[in-house]
């Protein structure tokens, strides 16, 4: 079955081991091929964009998911995930689906799953964030 793609203007997507970019028009592809790995822009994270440590671990996995050895880049994700772990113990059900979805060869849904972790973790910084806010404007009032 085909894989219906339609690129905005000037947007990329991966295919396989190739970047593609759009030109000035509205695109839309067909895509056919077993297994190719295929990313839109938008679900791409490059070293520069991947500040923190749920997406460095979802680097992790999109480097496996785009290589024809994925198991190259294991040591750098369990790496990651012992740190994240350490870290962020409550993300550990999330963790688990991603490793499931890794072990069983489905790295594409592994991604999905990583959006989730990104999710969270956002969600936790977020609410530490307001915490410390909260201390911050009841001992200015104090003062």
């Amino acid at each position: 079955m085909a894989l219906k793609v339609e690129l905005k203007p000037h947007e990329r997507i991966i295919i396989g081991a190739c970047v593609v970019t759009n030109t000035d028009q509205r695109a839309r592809l067909l895509i056919d091929g077993d297994r190719i790995p295929i990313l839109r822009e938008k679900d791409i994270l490059t070293p520069e964009t991947a500040d923190t440590p749920a997406k460095l671990i979802y680097l992790a996995v999109q480097l496996m998911y785009l290589s024809p050895e994925p198991q190259i880049n294991h040591g750098t994700y369990f790496s990651l995930l012992r740190d994240i772990i350490t870290t962020m113990p409550s993300a550990w059900p999330i963790i688990e689906g991603i490793n499931n979805d890794i072990l069983n060869g489905d790295l594409y849904k592994a991604l999905k799953e990583v959006k989730k972790l990104i999710a969270y973790e956002k969600k936790l910084v977020d609410m530490s964030t307001d915490g410390a806010d909260r201390t911050d404007m009841k001992e200015q009032k104090s003062a």
